[in-house]
């Protein structure tokens, strides 16, 4: 009840302070290309429950269909696509939406899925239902019994410089010790890679 209470105050008190940066977001992202300026990807949340977790639109309209197209004709972006499940240079990200993502800006709007109750402030990330089945296996249980947060342990410990199988066991790592001194200390030093950012892509 008292972590709720705290992303709830959290969360609010955010939205009112970065609304002016919430507001330039929402402009630079509708200039930048056509399509719409909020994107809500399914993903896995507390006890296995499926949500829309919103972010700024970072890519172009129809991304996953070329992200298909990508990988089929490149098998070495197809191996870092499996370790990594992202790519370093990922040609369907905009230019507004590479700055977004390096700043984590892009992840503004999750603080709506804070006070909806679907995430957390500090909490494992949020993951799809394909990496839930595929990589969580043994661990889903542990880690599905948290909200998913905002920031997690692995953000501050290489971000995407780490690989997916690394993720996770931050995140089991993170269940285990996790304190509200330790979410503190998580927000600080995600607050600081916002403004220093590295291994952001």
């Amino acid at each position: 009840m008292a972590k709720r209470l705290f992303d709830i105050f959290f969360a609010a008190l955010a939205l009112w302070l970065v609304s002016p940066i919430f507001l330039l977001c929402i402009a630079l992202v509708k200039l930048s290309s056509p399509g719409p300026v909020f994107y809500a990807h399914a993903r896995i949340g507390y006890g296995g429950r499926s949500f829309g977790c919103y972010k700024f639109r970072t890519m172009h309209v129809n991304a996953d269909a070329k992200l298909k197209l990508l990988l089929a004709h490149n098998p070495s972006l197809m191996e870092e696509w499996k370790t990594y499940f992202k790519l370093k240079v990922d040609p369907r990200i905009t230019a507004v939406g590479k700055f977004l993502r390096k700043t984590s800006l892009d992840e503004l709007p999750q603080l709506w899925n804070v006070l909806k109750g679907e995430m957390s402030i500090v909490g494992p990330r949020p993951l799809t239902q394909h990496e839930v089945t595929h990589y969580l296996r043994d661990k889903a249980k542990k880690i599905l019994s948290l909200r998913p947060g905002l920031t997690t342990l692995w953000i501050t410990q290489g971000r995407n410089d780490l690989s997916l199988e690394e993720r996770i066991h931050l995140e089991e790592v993170y269940v285990n010790e996790r304190s509200f001194w330790l979410d503190l200390k998580l927000i600080f030093q995600t607050v600081l890679i916002m403004i220093f950012p590295k291994g952001a892509y």
